[in-house]
């Protein structure tokens, strides 16, 4: 990593150069905020795959939060471009954070406060634990013992660093087991999210997944939503119970990193995983989009300038 870049408050600096104090309030309290997008080469260029919805998202994330973003989304724009350029990277990952780099004790951010912001890009496989699973080997799901965040107690819907705490204890719990992934079931006992993805599954060719209210308004998942609709698969958004899940013909989940990944087993019921139609055919759909091969879906693909 030391031939990486990272932008930072107007500065293109070395990776090992973007430092915050052990004490600042992000840190210490878990009020950084934050986005993950991927980047693709497509025909000759590179595009940052729906970076608007990405950067409205981090600006509603800003809000429930009373922050204020520093510049505008069209200055990050520019950051995100400029990191991609000095780091020379055609496919990898983007992270897009909003951090209170002042020291602070109390819960609250120090008075008067300004957000730092950085831009990091990395291929997969720059950082430990960041190579993504691939459609064909698919992955293994176990149920957590852990809920979902009620969204009576934190807003579910922002990118907050301490809220994937939460998602965190799934996935050690998942790993603990032996399995890749771990589903979360929210307050009420419906089905919610894994720590980092979205879940989806198939009944008799209509594809179900749940409802928002308790769970991350996804772009991944919204992607996933418009391309089957665009595509004539029948979409149902609901809660969704434990019995319809373990009933289902297909399940995968789907993550900005993971894009598509077919469930091979869940608990202990072995499911179709990559002979899945359904699962297949929405992998094919989203590796043609993002290679820049779907016109229907160009506007989606933000060219790097």
């Amino acid at each position: 990593m030391k031939s990486r870049f990272i932008y930072l408050d107007g500065e293109i600096m070395p990776w090992a150069a973007a430092n915050v104090h052990i004490m600042s309030h992000s840190f210490a309290r878990g009020s950084a905020i934050f986005e993950v997008l991927s980047l693709h080469e497509t025909k000759n260029k590179r595009a940052v795959f729906r970076l608007d919805e990405y950067l409205y998202r981090l600006a509603r994330t800003a809000d429930f939060l009373s922050m204020k973003l520093p510049i505008s989304s069209e200055k990050i724009t520019d950051a995100v471009y400029e990191t991609i350029k000095a780091n020379d990277i055609y496919e990898g990952v983007i992270k897009i954070m909003a951090y209170y780099p002042q020291m602070a004790v109390d819960i609250l951010p120090p008075s008067g406060s300004s957000l730092s912001i950085s831009v990091a890009v990395f291929k997969p496989g720059d950082i430990v634990g960041s190579v993504p699973v691939r459609f064909e080997e698919g992955i293994s799901l176990c149920c957590s013992r852990w809920s979902k965040l009620d969204p009576g107690s934190v807003p579910v819907e922002a990118k907050v660093a301490a809220n994937y705490l939460n998602g965190m204890m799934a996935a050690l719990e998942a790993k603990e087991r032996g399995f890749d992934r771990a589903l979360m079931f929210d307050m009420d006992g419906f089905v919610a999210e894994s720590s980092t993805s979205s879940i989806f599954m198939t009944k008799d060719g209509e594809l179900l997944t749940p409802e928002t209210g308790a769970i991350l308004k996804s772009i991944s998942r919204k992607s996933i939503i418009e391309v089957a609709n665009a595509y004539d698969i029948p979409v149902k958004e609901s809660k969704i119970t434990y019995d319809t899940l373990i009933k289902a013909d297909e399940v995968f989940m789907a993550s900005t990193t993971g894009r598509v990944l077919p469930v091979v087993k869940f608990e202990n019921i072995n499911l179709p995983g990559t002979n899945g139609p359904v699962s297949a055919k929405l992998h094919n759909c989203m590796e043609r989009i993002q290679k820049g091969d779907d016109g229907r879906f160009a506007h989606w693909l933000f060219e790097v300038k």
